[in-house]
């Protein structure tokens, strides 16, 4: 186990001693940058982690119906003109997928809220050319032992798993999303101020990465 690893378990242990709270709190590592201009090198990646964090909400742009997603076909598209109707969807779901030939007017239909929301279909994550059992529910598979982060400002804060996990676990799914960040640094370490560890309610555990 390395030193890092070491550091994280020993984080996590104490968080996990801390205050009991009446819900499963979130785990989240943050990551912050130094020497790292996000205008110039703009950051949207899908790390996958070895531990499922939790089962996401999908939703389907597919040409007919299926039982394997909450699907939403062309011919329903109409029902979304109301922005506000893009909205209560959005917030509905946690990823939306989507057939290739129907992009362009999921784009055309939905991109206006999607987009922002970063809950587009993406070529990375959630286009398939075929909605078949096998297409869909390993692409579901995928994007449940995904994150995704998109850098907008010098600091990366992304859920990494909750309290109730294995304390290997965690430490496990820190290492694989801090790795794989750590590989599209362009200056690698030198672009890492510090790492950080915490739950939804607690103060943040300051992890030596140097």
């Amino acid at each position: 186990m390395s030193e890092m690893e070491n550091q994280l378990k020993v984080a996590i242990e104490e968080l996990k001693s801390s205050k009991e709270r009446k819900f499963n709190q979130t785990v989240d590592l943050i990551v912050n940058l130094q020497k790292y201009d996000v205008r110039k090198n703009p950051l949207n990646l899908f790390i996958r982690v070895p531990h499922k964090i939790k089962d996401k909400k999908v939703a389907g742009f597919l040409e007919t119906n299926s039982k394997f997603v909450d699907t939403i076909t062309p011919l329903e598209f109409i029902k979304y003109k109301d922005k506000n109707k893009i909205k209560s969807l959005v917030k509905k779901y946690d990823f939306f997928i989507a057939q290739a030939k129907l992009m362009p007017k999921v784009a055309t239909a939905f991109g206006r809220v999607l987009g922002p929301a970063g809950k587009m279909p993406s070529p990375q994550l959630g286009i398939i050319l075929d909605a078949d059992e096998k297409s869909i529910n390993d692409l579901k598979e995928k994007i449940n032992t995904s994150v995704r982060i998109r850098l907008k400002e010098p600091s990366v804060k992304v859920a990494i798993g909750k309290q109730d996990m294995k304390t290997e676990d965690l430490v496990e799914n820190c290492m694989a999303v801090f790795n794989e960040l750590l590989k599209n640094m362009p200056r690698e370490k030198e672009n890492l101020k510090n790492v950080e560890i915490k739950f939804t309610m607690t103060k943040p555990i300051k992890i030596k990465v140097k």
